[in-house]
């Protein structure tokens, strides 16, 4: 694979050790061209400008701008690129992160040569790839249970915690001047989403999840 079919693969690490190595091994795998590298975020953002690879390799962990947020800049300007965190790290915040950035996969460096560029060509083809580590974070996520009431509006909270002060629905609604037929629709949603049947219930679980200040 040459030419026009080559993958133009960028780099970004903030270690020049690190791209050094990943140059030799892009560098030494049939039909991958390296198009350029940079040491952070802000550099990387000017060095695709230029390079306009396929791929980005993205540290995540680097001086002045930071993997998630040249991920999330990259992606805004160039929708096509396709990003693969490549770090040392597994923690939940960066497995989140990155991938809520847009980042098509989350390796971490103690991968093989070779499943490194096989992650590559399967990026631009558009197929994900995640280290055991990251999809166990992502397993463990969708197995959790979601918190009480994360899916409470602004407005649900608001008349939720006027609900723990005892108004009623005729008092809320004169406090938020809204008619009254729109604070019950409220309150409805307000029960259902916390999954109780009666206002006593729903104050009773706002506090004791603290779903109200």
């Amino acid at each position: 694979m040459t030419g026009e079919n080559e993958i133009r693969v960028m780099l970004v690490d903030d270690h020049t050790v690190v791209r050094s190595g990943l140059g030799a091994v892009i560098g030494a795998a049939d039909g991958l061209l390296l198009v350029g590298e940079a040491g952070d975020g802000e550099e990387a953002l000017r060095v695709c400008e230029k390079a306009r690879p396929d791929v980005i390799l993205m540290d995540l962990l680097m001086p002045r701008m930071d993997g998630v947020a040249a991920t999330q800049a990259v992606l805004k300007t160039w929708p096509h690129i396709k990003v693969i965190a490549l770090t040392s790290f597994a923690e939940k915040e960066y497995v989140e992160g990155a991938l809520q950035a847009g980042a098509t996969g989350y390796l971490l460096k103690n991968i093989s040569a070779a499943e490194l560029v096989a992650a590559i060509r399967r990026a631009v083809s558009g197929q994900p790839s995640l280290s055991p580590e990251a999809a166990q974070v992502l397993i463990t996520k969708i197995n959790q249970p979601a918190a009480v009431g994360y899916d409470i509006t602004g407005r649900e909270k608001e008349i939720l915690n006027l609900m723990v002060d005892g108004l009623s629905n005729a008092d809320i609604a004169g406090r938020l001047v809204v008619s009254q037929s729109t604070v019950k629709f409220h309150v409805s949603n307000i029960l259902s989403k916390l999954g109780v049947a009666s206002r006593t219930e729903a104050v009773a679980l706002a506090i004791r999840h603290k779903l109200v200040k």
